[in-house]
């Protein structure tokens, strides 16, 4: 067995562990073992009077930071609160104006990632950073083989992380290639990668995105077992519920400064949301008087979508959307739900199957395009706004109108008028609170929340029949999200038929009155609102039966 220092957390750089009898017994660890490192231990991170600035931007204003060794410390605010860059600062990314680390107690200068690395400070980033092409193995060792002789090499980084992988219950097919990997393997693969580099301190950037409710289970039990070996956890997450059940302690961002920190046990997520935004905010579910959804206003029949590799990506797929009613797609990313928003929206023709709305049926000889949809009010607010939504280099009033730049209200006398455009757009930024409101600024400028609100502006400004919305509220914080919701459950009172497609399973069980469930391009299952649960959802996103 390779010396235990010399890859655990927790351990010295050389010579002997400085756990008490780490893994003596070579079983892998429970949760209840008592491994932690001793409470007199200085604390893992101490950030002091940090600050730094963008051009007129204060990102951090005197930011203090303490996290005690061996705890999972969360971080929370909305975009723009100053939590990445001071994370960024950190794992050397950026470097502070002015201010002071200290890592378990000594002063430190971090000018980049590779210092952060030699303090033992791993990061984990939201985008995972693997090569698909290489395996497992090769992911860990790339930039770090311990040996120029590759069979070497691969002999010893094997062996050090099969037992990495028997101590912290993080298992992964190291000869397999990364491609072929799970979403939730990939994710245990670069925490392995990271303790594989020593990492004592391990910063998760929004870890749970991409994963089912049964792999964030998973991955937070084996963050318990981590901390219990005294591995101190930096979590950044939007998700309030994962903070309340996994950390230890809370630090809140507003503004660029800290305005709360505080032992998880004297928080709440209602009071997290609020330290967070400034006032009280209402995420649950909201549920409209009970009554029957109307006429169907969209249908499909068999789809069949077939990408350029001759890969099936829809099977034989079939969907009612009915008036008055929120139907949310659930599934891990990349089980077909993109190519259903764009067959619904006409910007994919698929290879088989019919779609019928405002009282025209299409087949695949001939499909529905996007200004047809338009045109039978079918509205798409795409999964990705900067690529399919927006133009970042248009002003907002160009922006405002795009797809629709042909309606009557925006032309005078057979010509375009901008001044009704601009008009346009300034109604539609006061109806939709897009911050700031100025049709001029360009489409860039805005914050994340604002171009979403902007192209949900575009989009439920015409009143459609149908909307179609992708991904609603990635990338925007909590105060847009409470916006945007508002804004979904109004066109279903209206009689709007709203298919949503979220990654996010709160969503869903927020906003949905009917719910599929989506996994390899298949419906695995549908659901009443009322019959959905958590666990049994996450069974369907990974194929199983209920």
């Amino acid at each position: 067995m390779p010396v235990a220092g010399a890859f655990f957390p927790g351990c010295k750089a050389r010579g002997a562990c400085t756990y008490r009898g780490l893994f003596a017994s070579g079983q892998e660890p429970s949760e209840e073992q008592d491994l932690s490192v001793e409470s007199t231990s200085p604390p893992a991170i101490h950030m002091q009077g940090i600050n730094k600035r963008f051009g007129a931007v204060a990102a951090n204003a005197d930011v203090n930071l303490r996290v005690a060794s061996g705890t999972v410390h969360g971080i929370v605010g909305e975009n723009g609160a100053g939590k990445s860059t001071l994370m960024s600062i950190l794992y050397g990314f950026y470097q502070a104006d002015s201010g002071d680390i200290w890592v378990l107690g000594k002063p430190v200068t971090i000018r980049n990632a590779d210092d952060a690395i030699a303090q033992g400070i791993g990061m984990v980033h939201q985008h995972f950073m693997l090569v698909d092409t290489l395996t497992a193995l090769e992911n860990v060792m790339l930039g770090a083989e311990p040996h120029w002789l590759l069979h070497k090499a691969d002999a010893a980084v094997r062996s050090k992380l099969e037992t990495l992988m028997q101590a912290t219950g993080l298992q992964v097919k190291l000869d397999a290639p990364v491609s072929e990997l799970p979403v939730g393997d990939r994710q245990r693969l670069e925490i392995l990668k990271a303790l594989y580099r020593g990492a004592k301190i391990l910063i998760l950037d929004e870890p749970t995105a991409v994963l089912t409710p049964q792999e964030t289970e998973h991955l937070f039990k084996v963050l318990r077992v981590l901390r219990g070996q005294g591995t101190t956890i930096l979590l950044i997450t939007h998700k309030l519920k994962e903070v309340v059940g996994l950390c230890d302690n809370v630090t809140v961002m507003r503004g660029g400064r800290v305005v709360q920190e505080l032992p998880i046990a004297q928080a709440s997520v209602e009071s997290l949301a609020e330290a967070m935004v400034g006032r009280k905010v209402h995420m649950g579910r909201v549920d409209a008087d009970a009554r029957p959804a109307g006429d169907t206003l969209l249908s499909v029949r068999n789809v069949v979508v077939r990408d350029a590799l001759e890969v099936t990506r829809l099977h034989d797929l079939n969907l009612d959307l009915r008036a008055g009613e929120i139907v949310g797609v659930a599934g891990v990313s990349g089980n077909g739900q993109s190519e259903l928003l764009d067959v619904l929206s006409g910007l994919l023709t698929p290879d088989a199957g019919t779609i019928t709305t405002g009282g025209q049926t299409f087949a695949a000889a001939q499909w529905l395009d996007p200004q047809t949809a338009r045109h039978l009010g079918v509205a798409h607010v795409p999964e990705d706004r900067h690529a399919r939504a927006m133009v970042m280099d248009f002003v907002a009033w160009e922006s405002a109108v795009l797809g629709y730049d042909g309606l009557p209200e925006y032309a005078s006398g057979g010509w375009m008028s901008h001044s009704a455009m601009r008009r346009a757009t300034a109604g539609l930024m006061e109806r939709f609170d897009v911050r700031p409101r100025d049709p001029e600024l360009k489409s860039s400028k805005f914050s994340g929340g604002n171009q979403q609100k902007l192209v949900l502006a575009r989009e439920l400004g015409q009143s459609p029949k149908v909307l179609l919305v992708g991904q609603p509220t990635r990338g925007v914080d909590i105060g847009a999200i409470e916006f945007i919701y508002s804004q979904l459950r109004a066109m279903r009172d209206a009689g709007c038929a709203v298919l949503v497609v979220s990654s996010e399973l709160d969503e869903i069980l927020a906003l949905a009155d009917r719910v599929i469930v989506m996994n390899q391009g298949r419906v695995s299952g549908e659901l009443a609102i009322e019959d959905c649960t958590e666990a049994g959802i996450g069974l369907l996103m990974t194929g199983g039966a209920q």
